[in-house]
């Protein structure tokens, strides 16, 4: 049966290749159903890739060809909780060398326009330790950060 709630993702005729992507670099995640035209239309053929069904850490997702009319923003984003800075390290460079490209504080942009916040439990930790001088010295260190860099903000939070 399918899930109750999906998150449909808009693609300029990428989707597949975006879900095994996805299915690569992420666990408990993989490419599911494909459905093709059944004949041609307007901005394609019989037989192009319309959707993918697929999971990004187990969070059920479809992709749609769309087209060009609409593209990814900021405005959503998956956010993924690593646990160590071998796992930020292997996310992020997983995306961003893919054709993907950084931005600040943890996030990037796959190759397709979708933005991923690579966010160490370690951060979070620290940006919400109950002594507040702590907490903003960890928030000032991620501030200028790209990929975040756990010894750096260990250590801005010990201070």
């Amino acid at each position: 049966m399918p899930p109750k709630n999906t998150i449909c993702l808009w693609y300029d005729g990428g989707a597949l290749d975006a879900a095994t992507f996805y299915a690569k670099i992420f666990p408990d995640s993989a490419v599911g159903k494909i459905l093709r035209a059944p004949g041609d239309y307007p901005s394609g053929k019989e037989g192009d890739v319309l959707t993918v069904e697929f999971t990004v850490l187990g969070i059920p997702c479809v992709g749609l060809n769309g087209g060009p009319q609409f593209k990814q923003t900021e405005a959503f984003s998956f956010q993924v909780a690593t646990d160590d800075q071998v796992e930020t390290d292997r996310l992020w460079d997983a995306i961003v060398g893919n054709g993907g490209q950084e931005s600040a504080c943890g996030w990037c942009k796959d190759k397709w326009g979708l933005s991923w916040q690579i966010t160490p439990r370690a951060l979070t930790a620290a940006i919400t330790d109950p002594d507040p001088a702590a907490a903003k010295r960890a928030f000032d260190a991620m501030m200028g950060m790209r990929k975040i860099d756990i010894a750096t903000i260990e250590a801005a939070r010990r201070g």
